[in-house]
């Protein structure tokens, strides 16, 4: 809930929170005039680059594991298993929340599996170059519930 608006603005750089409650604040009340707009355009412009940065992040983990899973069978667990499922449920619900988003897993899968490539080979002690050069995966299997590259996903159901 905003705070009541007070007759004196907090200034962005003084105290984030407390700018954030007064923007509020003079939304609620209509108060345009007031309203710090370079500041609030920055604050929206970061508010959705974080959305697409968590989708890319999450995306890296997701490619990690997948990775993982298909060249050492022998060592999957059921936490490599729970994480690409949570990676995938997460990276879905922050596509249905944002429908615009849809095409950019696609698009930054090739740049995302580059760290997911050297982040595999650093857990797995496979040579990066035993991996494919380029991401093996679609992103629509990566995103896919139902795909699990060299095996079924049941290990302890």
């Amino acid at each position: 809930m905003a705070k009541a608006f007070t007759s004196e603005l907090v200034a962005y750089d003084d105290d984030y929170y407390a700018w954030v409650l007064d923007q509020i604040a003079l939304l609620n009340a209509a108060r345009f005039g007031d309203l710090d707009i370079d500041h609030l355009t920055d604050e929206l412009r970061d508010l959705g680059n974080m959305t697409r940065r968590e989708i890319e992040s999450r995306l890296t983990v997701l490619l990690q594991h997948l990775l993982k899973w298909e060249f050492q069978p022998d060592k999957r667990s059921n936490s490599w298993r729970a994480t690409i499922i949570e990676q995938r449920r997460r990276i879905n619900a922050e596509l249905a929340d944002s429908p615009s988003l849809r095409r950019h897993p696609a698009a930054v899968i090739e740049d995302e599996y580059v760290i997911a490539r050297l982040r595999a080979s650093d857990e797995t002690g496979i040579p990066a170059g035993q991996f494919p050069a380029s991401c093996p995966y679609s992103a629509s299997q990566a995103l896919d519930d139902r795909f699990w590259p060299g095996a079924a996903a049941n290990l302890d159901d």
